[in-house]
Formats: C-alpha cells, sequence, structure tokens
C-alpha cells in the first residue's frame, strides 16, 4: 500500500463528510458550518508542527458561546463515527479486517497449503478443522458507547456506499443510493447519539441477538461454504455436516459477576429470548426451503417417513415448520408469563436438525447433490453452530457468593463455620457431599437474599437442557475448593444438568498459583469423576493488567498458560483456555491473529474460548463480510497453533521476561500503589468522576461503591485513561524496563532478537507501537495544565511524561524505526486522518469538564449532555485503544 490511505476510503471519507456538512448546514447554517471547518483547520496547523497552532485552537474553543458547544461536539463526533464506517467499508471491500503488516494477512488457502508442505495430509486437515472447538463468547462489557438505532443507520450507510461504487455505468442508482446517503445522515445527525438510561441486561442481550440476526445468520453458512470449496480442492472432501469449527457462546444476562441487575430470573428471560429469536430465524428458513424444495424424488427413507406423497420434502417441512410455530409461540407466552396449551415444540438441536439431514441424505440418495448442497446445507451448517438457543449461555459469579452460601449452609445445620476451615477441611466436606446420595440442602432453608439468588440461579440451570448452556466461571477463584463449591451447588440443586467449571485466574498472584491449583483439583479423584477429562480454566487479562501493569501481567498469563498446559498433560486432561480478552489492547485487544499465534505453545490445541467485547463485536462481527473474514482469521490462527505452533522460548528469553517484568512491576506499582499523588492526579486529570453519568452498559463501574483506583473496573480505569490520551495503564512500567536493558551491553541485540524469533515478544512490542503512536503527551498536558492547580500532582504528571519519552525512545530503537508504525501505514494514516476531528473533542472536554467542578456538577442538561458527546467521539475515534 502507497503513503497515502487507499484512493477508495479517502474518497469515501469525503463522500460522507461533505454529506454530514450538508445536513449541519440546512439546521444551523452555513456559517455554523464554517466556524466547524475554522476548528478544523486550527486543528490542522497544530498538528503540522506550527508552534502556537494548538494554543490558537483551544483559545478558539474557549471562546465558543455555551449555545454552540453541543452543536460542536456532535458535528465532531458524527464525522468520527462516519470515518470509521468509511474505514469498515474499506476493510471489508479489501479483506483487511485486522491490522497487519503487509503480507501478514492470514489467507486460509494458502496455511492449508503450508501445512501440507510441512507434511500434514489432507485428512489430517479436515479431520483437524472437523473437530476444533473454538467459542467466541460476546459480552456486553460497557465499551460500546453507540446506541442500536444508531448502529442500524451506520450499516445502512455502509450498503449506500457499495451501491454507489457499483454504480459507475448505471448513473440513476447511483443518484439513488447518493439520495438515500443524504437521508440517512440526516437522520443520524437528528438522533440523540447518548442513551439516557442505562441499558439492562436483557437490552445487551437483545443487542447481541441483532448482531446474530443482522450479520452471523449469514456469514455462517457463507464461511462453511467458503471452507468446504476450499477442502474439496485440497482434499476432495467437504467438512462433516455437523462439524461447527466456531460456535458462539454470550454473557449477556448470565453474567452476574459484580452486577446486581443480572438475577436468575433475567437469565431465565434472557434464555427464553435466545429459544424465541432462534425459532424465529429457522421459521424463515424452512418457509424458503418450502419454497425451493419442490422435487418429487426421493429415497425409501423419506417417503417411509412422510407417505406416499407428491412433494415429500415439503411436506416434512411443513410438519417441521409447524413444531417451530408452536416454539416461537411457547417461548412467547413463556416471556409474557402466560401458559401454553400448543402443540409439540423443539427443544434440543437434535429434533431440528434431524428431519432436514433425512431431506439432504435423500437429495443425495437419489443423484441431485446441487440441491441438497445449496441453501438445505446453510442451514444444517446454521443448527450445527447455532442450536436451538443461538448462543450457549455462559455464567459468572464471585467465589465470594458461593462461600457466603456454604458459610450459611453449615452453620445453619451446626456444622461449624465453613469460612473458618483450612482449605484441606474445605476439600474434605466438599467431596464427602458431592459422593453423598443424600441432599445437604434443607427444604425450607431460610438463608439471605444473596444466597437465595446464588441458588435460584443453580434452579434456572436445573430446569435447562445442557445444550442451552454454556461454562460456569468463577471470577477471584483462588483454590481447588472454589471449583468444588460451585460442583456441590449444582448437584445439590442443578438437577442432572452438569456445566464445565472454570476458575477464572485475574490477579498477578492468582495467575503465578493457577498451575498449582488447578494440579492439585485434578489430583482429587472425586472431582475426576465428576468432571473427567476436560478441564477449562479462564485467563483474565483486565485485571492482571491494572493488578501489576501491562509487562508484568502479559507475562505472567504467558506463564500461567505454560503451567497449565504442562499439568492437564500430566493428569491427561484435555484443556481448553478460555481468554478474557477485552476490547482495547489495555484489556488484552489487538488483532486475534497474532494474539493466538504468540500464545505458547500447546496451550492452543484445537480448543479455544475467548471473549469478543463491547465495541469489538460490532467491528468484527456487525455486518456479514466483516464477520466472514473475522471468522477466516480465527479459524486460520487456531489451525496454525495447532499444526504449525510457534517455537519453544529459549531459556535466555524467558530469565530476561522474568527481569524485564520484575522491573517493569516494581515501577508500576511505585506509582500506582505507592506514590500518595497518584489518585489524586487520576482523579484531576481525567473524566473519571464524570464516567458514571454516562450510560455505557449495565453494571455500575465499581465492585463496591466505596474506595478507590482499587475498586473500579479495568474497563472505566482503561477508558479514563484513553479519554486524556495518556494511555497509561497500557505502557507504564515498560519504559523503566527496557531502558534498563539497553544502557547494558548486548542488551539492545537480545531485544531485538527476541522481536524476531518470538511471536510473544514480537506481538507485545507491536501492540505497544500502536499504542504509543495514538498517544499523545501534548493533549494530556492540556489536561492537566486546565485541570490540576497542585504543584505536586503537576511535578507526577511531567515525570509521567518523561517515562512516555523514555519508553518512545527505546521502542523506536528496539524496533530500528525512525518513526512509530512505519511498516503499518493504514494505521498510522487512519490515525493521522482522525486527529484533526479528535483534538477538538479534547480541547473541548477538558473545558466542560472544569466547568462542571466549578459548577460542582450542576451544569445545564446541554453541557452535561456535551461532556458525553465528547466521551463518545473520542472512544469513537481511538478504536482499539477506546
Amino acid at each position: 500500500m502507497s503513503h497515502d490511505l487507499h484512493e477508495s476510503l479517502r474518497d469515501n471519507v469525503r463522500i460522507l463528510g461533505d454529506s454530514l456538512g450538508r445536513t449541519i448546514a440546512d439546521e444551523l447554517g452555513e456559517g455554523f458550518v464554517d466556524r466547524i471547518e475554522t476548528i478544523r483547520g486550527l486543528a490542522k496547523q497544530g498538528r503540522q508542527g506550527e508552534a502556537d497552532g494548538r494554543r490558537q485552537l483551544i483559545d478558539y474553543l474557549r471562546g465558543l458561546p455555551d449555545s454552540d458547544l453541543l452543536p460542536v461536539t456532535r458535528a465532531f463526533n458524527q464525522f468520527l463515527n462516519l470515518a470509521n464506517i468509511a474505514e469498515q467499508h474499506y476493510r471489508a471491500r479489501f479483506r483487511r479486517v485486522e491490522d497487519y503488516k503487509p503480507g501478514a494477512q492470514p489467507v486460509l488457502g494458502e496455511l492449508l497449503q503450508r501445512a501440507q508442505g510441512e507434511g500434514h495430509s489432507p485428512r489430517k486437515l479436515v479431520e483437524t478443522l472437523a473437530n476444533m472447538r473454538v467459542e467466541l463468547v460476546l459480552t456486553a462489557h460497557p465499551t460500546e458507547v453507540i446506541r442500536r438505532t444508531l448502529i442500524q443507520k451506520y450499516d445502512a450507510i455502509d450498503d449506500c456506499l457499495t451501491a454507489i461504487e457499483s454504480s459507475t455505468d448505471y448513473p440513476e442508482r447511483g443518484a439513488r443510493a447518493q439520495g438515500r446517503l443524504e437521508e440517512l445522515i440526516s437522520q443520524a445527525w437528528h438522533t440523540d447519539e447518548i442513551r439516557h438510561e442505562r441499558p439492562t441486561p436483557v437490552d445487551e442481550a437483545k443487542w447481541g441477538f441483532a448482531v446474530i440476526e443482522n450479520s452471523l445468520w449469514q456469514a455462517v453458512p457463507d464461511f462453511h461454504r467458503d471452507l468446504d470449496n476450499l477442502l474439496l480442492e485440497t482434499a476432495g472432501e467437504r467438512l462433516p455436516l455437523d462439524a461447527a469449527p466456531l460456535r458462539f457462546a454470550s454473557w449477556m444476562g448470565g453474567d452476574r459477576d459484580g452486577n446486581p441487575n443480572v438475577t436468575a430470573e433475567v437469565t431465565r428471560e434472557v434464555l427464553l429470548l435466545g429459544r424465541w429469536m432462534a425459532a424465529d430465524l429457522y421459521h424463515r428458513d424452512l418457509e424458503q426451503l418450502k419454497i425451493e424444495l419442490s422435487m418429487w424424488k426421493a429415497n425409501s427413507a423419506l417417503k417411509a417417513e412422510v407417505g406416499e406423497v407428491a412433494e415429500p420434502y415439503r411436506e416434512l417441512l411443513k410438519r417441521l415448520l409447524a413444531k417451530v410455530e408452536a416454539t416461537r409461540d411457547w417461548a412467547k407466552a413463556q416471556l409474557d408469563g402466560r401458559n401454553y396449551d400448543g402443540g409439540p415444540i423443539i427443544e434440543t438441536r437434535d429434533q431440528l436438525y434431524a428431519p432436514l439431514l433425512a431431506c439432504y441424505r435423500s437429495l443425495c440418495d437419489v443423484g441431485l447433490d446441487t440441491i441438497a448442497n445449496g441453501v438445505l446445507l446453510d442451514t444444517l451448517r446454521r443448527v450445527a453452530v447455532f442450536g436451538v438457543t443461538l448462543t450457549k449461555l455462559d455464567l459468572r459469579q464471585e467465589a465470594s457468593r458461593h462461600e457466603q452460601a456454604l458459610e450459611e449452609l453449615t452453620e445453619g445445620l451446626g456444622l461449624g463455620h465453613y469460612r473458618d476451615w483450612s482449605e484441606a477441611q474445605r476439600q474434605a466436606f466438599l467431596l464427602d457431599e458431592l459422593a453423598s446420595r443424600r441432599p445437604l440442602i434443607p427444604r425450607r432453608w431460610e438463608c439471605s437474599a444473596e444466597t437465595r439468588e446464588v441458588l435460584e440461579t443453580f434452579r434456572v440451570i436445573a430446569s435447562e437442557h445442557a445444550e442451552a448452556l454454556g461454562t460456569y466461571i468463577i471470577s477471584m477463584a483462588a483454590q481447588p475448593s472454589d471449583v468444588l463449591a460451585v460442583a456441590l451447588l449444582m448437584k445439590e440443586v442443578g438437577g442432572n444438568v452438569t456445566l464445565p467449571i472454570a476458575p477464572l485466574f485475574e490477579t498477578l498472584d492468582d495467575l503465578n498459583r493457577a498451575g498449582d491449583v488447578i494440579d492439585r483439583l485434578l489430583a482429587l479423584p472425586g472431582y475426576r469423576a465428576l468432571a473427567g477429562d476436560r478441564q477449562e480454566v479462564m485467563i483474565g487479562y483486565s485485571d492482571s493488567a491494572k493488578d501489576a501493569g501491562q509487562l508484568a501481567a502479559a507475562w505472567a498469563q504467558y506463564r500461567a498458560q505454560e503451567a497449565l498446559v504442562e499439568v492437564c498433560r500430566q493428569h491427561g486432561a484435555d484443556l481448553t483456555l478460555f481468554h478474557g480478552r477485552g476490547g482495547t489492547v489495555g484489556r488484552g485487544g489487538g488483532p486475534a491473529h497474532a494474539a493466538i499465534l504468540s500464545q505458547p505453545p500447546g496451550s492452543v490445541n484445537g480448543s479455544l474460548r475467548v471473549t469478543e467485547q463491547g465495541e469489538m463485536i460490532r467491528f468484527k462481527f456487525g455486518q456479514p463480510e466483516i464477520a466472514l473474514r473475522s471468522m477466516e482469521i480465527y479459524t486460520c490462527a487456531v489451525l496454525e497453533a495447532s499444526l504449525l505452533p510457534p517455537p519453544t522460548p529459549e531459556p535466555a528469553w524467558r530469565e530476561e521476561m522474568d527481569r524485564l517484568a520484575e522491573i517493569a512491576h516494581r515501577a508500576y506499582v511505585g506509582v500506582v500503589r505507592e506514590d500518595p499523588d497518584f489518585v489524586p492526579y487520576f482523579r484531576s486529570v481525567t473524566p473519571e468522576g464524570a464516567l458514571g453519568r454516562l450510560p455505557l452498559g449495565s453494571r455500575p463501574a465499581k465492585r463496591r461503591q466505596d474506595g478507590g483506583v482499587e475498586t473500579l473496573r479495568a474497563i472505566p480505569w482503561i477508558f479514563a485513561w484513553t479519554q486524556t490520551r495518556l494511555m497509561l495503564p497500557a505502557w507504564l512500567g515498560s519504559g523503566e524496563a527496557f531502558a534498563t536493558r539497553l544502557e547494558e551491553e548486548g542488551g539492545l541485540e537480545v531485544l531485538r532478537e527476541m522481536r524476531n524469533r518470538w511471536p510473544f515478544f514480537g506481538t507485545y512490542l507491536d501492540m505497544l507501537e500502536m499504542l504509543l503512536a495514538k498517544a499523545d503527551v501534548g493533549i494530556a498536558t492540556y489536561y492537566e495544565n486546565r485541570l490540576v492547580d497542585e504543584p505536586a500532582l503537576e511535578a507526577l504528571g511531567a515525570r509521567l511524561r518523561e517515562r512516555f519519552g523514555r519508553l518512545h525512545e527505546g521502542v523506536l530503537q528496539i524496533l530500528d524505526q525512525q518513526e512509530l508504525l512505519e511498516s503499518t501505514p493504514l494505521i498510522r494514516q487512519a490515525v493521522e486522518v482522525r486527529n484533526p476531528y479528535i483534538d477538538p473533542l479534547h480541547g473541548l472536554q477538558a473545558e466542560l469538564l472544569q466547568r462542571n467542578r466549578d459548577a460542582d456538577g450542576a451544569i445545564s442538561a446541554d453541557l452535561s449532555r456535551a461532556l458525553m458527546v465528547t466521551m463518545a467521539g473520542i472512544a469513537a475515534g481511538l478504536r482499539n485503544t477506546g
């Protein structure tokens, strides 16, 4: 790619920007548009190194009347969202979902050829793909600031760009598409971009289901069709009909960790919504199949099923349609609190799959393979992936809530205080009760409301088919007893349904002890009898980085995975690692392909679970073409990591990382935990205090409403620093680590060797490079100048910016580059294009924060809304760092 943005991307940014300008002019006049252009021009001058450019911009913004502040923030926010649409459109068109260096785009066909060249037979490739178990877990973590109604308009705008590009020979089509584009941009401009109320967990689940309906429902069969064509060329056979290399799970409505709004009743409602939506989508499929499968030739098995009728396929589909309609009616009645008195419903995947498979086999048996492998195969693929619930719903709860339930139970039964018992005593009690055939919980047990809610959740599990549910995740897990406690409660209340139980290790100490905990757990015969030879473990990225700093956390995550792989190998258990990656780099985000290939050898063995959070769901799965490419990327990465794993790190590299992590951790803690000025500085210089008013998600911003930074969730912690462009959580400590090593003889050579030969370290540096390029210490300085007036806090800010500068120099030295992002021009140009639109939002945000503080939080509704719009716009402009 040339140094400039691709011509089609630049053209689309211009088309959208011009249309937005006309829309604003229609409402507010050409004079207002001129003011916007003046602001943009000043921002551009400031970016071009003119000494007083940024000062002139700030002076101009501070001189705006209050009545202009909201429309100005809205204009720049809207442009940034339109720029994202143009970039998303470009990525879909040119198959660039993720940010890679030139030539590093993963292509599945090339990977299959390379695997064969490395000695893997065609049969091995098919078997590996058929047995692959990759689950993408959709979560509603509160970083998606854009309302769903606007997302729908943005998707329609993308369709208009496609129509305009394909209308070269049909100018009247182009004119119609341009007219529709103007209409949609006007609709978006006249729609409030900020929710007035927080979404409920059910709202979040509906948003997740909408992504499936609008995008994945089409992308999944398209993906399998492309994969089948590749395998037919490579191995001469298709993927087995029931194979689903990629499936989808969800936390929306199931994640109750720190979210009092997720109750057993909410979980039950979300499960019913999934059943209703699935039935509705399959109903549309079956109606289409009934139209298309008008053939009369059928095998004896199908004729025996439906009798001697003229159109056997339609007869079978008509019966299946009746059951699907009944299922939809049943789910609606349950949601409405009504009794259902209709016909039999579909409760399991096989009840839907078997009749369709009978049609498929019949068509193949009578020589109609082409028809069998058309829309019927697409529906079979959907059933294999989505089942009858669309996603598997995971459940997550904090370990302390299970501990509280058992404390109340043991005390109530006169058995003592569970909380006071040693780990050995707890294990002995839990294992005895797991083996016992008598019930432990009294029928009329009076317990606290918190414990009753825990038990009600397990009753929901008991009332569901196992295939509707995914994994039960225990956050803050620390000991084998935390897993055994869930197993016991599930046995006592959960009936015959036994879900996989995954402890979540998220703090630095937890990660360091993860291997030992799982070793002791798998050594318990009573647990193995229950869990069998599979073990799932979740690795937390957000909280470990907040706890220890990004570099120390990344190395601890790597070492924990290595230990878990070895422990499970010794115990003969199949390990599935569940990666709790956030959307942002500071929470483990970044390109999925690079991230998966940078994991330890053996940790991705055809099996992987990973969270897709908040706004990244829309960026990666919100449109069919983008979703198709994202699915290919995951498949490529897991296949490559399984068949062509990365090299084992050299012992010298491990020693190097141990030392780097230790230095980085010490530096990070020295600032965040030990510097008495840090918390006041954080509260003064970032919009953290105002974040609570932004209705970002159903979960509170803090685990506890009292306390300091340690109680703040990782997401608003990252979000707050991103707004000021200092991006501190993702780099603090790394500069000291690299500087120490670079000052020593041979240090640069070792770091460059690790960068070039070790995917883990290379990927870490790539993410750091992108983050440094999006950070801006000049903007961070402005926030400080406007919002901080204590000399001690100003001195801390100066020290932090000095640390950033040393890291910037060190990274360029290791990469042997003159400037950041030299080898990824698309990202660099995308940042440069957006900066003149983000810079005014930063200036306005700092001004509005100060006015809000001066007014003790009592600024007008319009100014308060303008402040929230600046947050949304900055997040939109910075994408995977926002």
